[in-house]
């Protein structure tokens, strides 16, 4: 009974490195500020790392959801905080990359309120078409788009999205006459793909991986890198045809600006330490997302690259938020 109170225990301390302020037993817990709702895909992502950096660290970590404006309600909310060595924020794609580009006016600047950690993961974007649609590949794809004489309507989760600006720039370099149908969110677009009201849209691994399992949508192909490891038989884009072509959503670990390097090394650290232990990888493809680390000169150099890419995509199709 001794032996069982005491896993018991153990298992209790685990479970307050991610639970709220009042639960944890630490006096001055780890802060990892996230721009999206709990529960969603960005949310567990943190709270699956959160659980190997806080071992590493010796010291609990507190997700504080600040869900909202593309998550720039959380990026000014960090950007002003200067409790070095007690607050990290999930900076992603729209944080760096494309929010500078569709928002006039932002409270935080992208390049200088925040200095990297790390990069975290990423969400890789596929195309996938209606079971209706004749085409099981790019180059079938393509054809049957060419021979349709008004084009073709393509859905995304709205404007601004990675989903839109991954469609958009691949309308560019395809060729293709293709027309937007944004939606409010990935979930009813992928239901009208389905249903056959849409064609076609691009959609993240996390929110597809259950309908292509299920056969309810079929893909063309995937914007990453390399192959899905959990959908080995979907073919890259470039691999296709397109070549170089690339675009998924990600995320990146950073600190206000200020913080000590020593402060921002330890981060990195336990970052690269969680990246790497087999249990946290394979929580995280389970989830239909890839591991991406990367330290925190490879994350600054990335997130300048994403900024100069999708922001000559934004200013060409003209999207706007505000």
């Amino acid at each position: 009974m001794q032996r069982k109170h005491f896993l018991a225990t153990l298992a209790g301390l685990a479970l307050a490195a991610t639970l709220p302020l009042a639960h944890a037993q630490d006096p001055k817990p780890l802060e990892w500020v996230v721009g999206y709702a709990a529960g969603g895909g960005s949310d567990i992502v943190a709270r699956t790392i959160a659980e190997s950096m806080s071992a590493t660290l010796g010291r609990p970590i507190v997700i504080n959801n600040k869900p909202g404006a593309g998550t720039n309600i959380a990026a000014e909310y960090s950007a002003r905080n200067k409790d070095y060595g007690n607050l990290m924020f999930s900076a992603d794609f729209a944080t760096l990359a494309a929010n500078p580009f569709l928002f006039s006016k932002l409270s935080y600047n992208a390049e200088k309120d925040f200095q990297p950690v790390g990069l975290l993961v990423r969400f890789p974007m596929f195309l996938v078409v209606s079971p209706s649609v004749p085409a099981k590949n790019l180059k079938e794809f393509m054809a049957w788009a060419k021979g349709m004489p008004d084009g073709v309507n393509w859905a995304s989760a709205g404007p601004g999205s990675p989903h839109h600006l991954v469609g958009e720039l691949f309308r560019e370099q395809s060729g293709l006459k293709l027309t937007h149908v944004p939606y409010r969110g990935a979930a009813p677009a992928i239901q009208d793909v389905i249903g056959g009201q849409v064609p076609a849209m691009w959609i993240d691994s996390a929110t597809v991986y259950p309908f292509l399992a299920g056969n309810k949508v079929r893909a063309i192909g995937v914007a990453s890198p390399q192959r899905v490891a959990t959908m080995p038989d979907v073919p890259t884009i470039s691999e296709q045809g397109l070549q170089g072509f690339e675009g998924f959503a990600w995320q990146g670990l950073v600190v206000p600006t200020g913080a000590p390097a020593d402060v921002v090394a330890s981060f990195s650290k336990a970052l690269q330490t969680a990246l790497a232990d087999t249990r946290t990888k394979a929580r995280l493809q389970a989830l239909g997302v890839e591991p991406m680390p990367g330290t925190a000169a490879q994350m600054g150099s990335f997130a300048r690259a994403e900024r100069e890419k999708w922001g000559r995509v934004i200013t060409k199709v003209g999207v706007r938020l505000d």
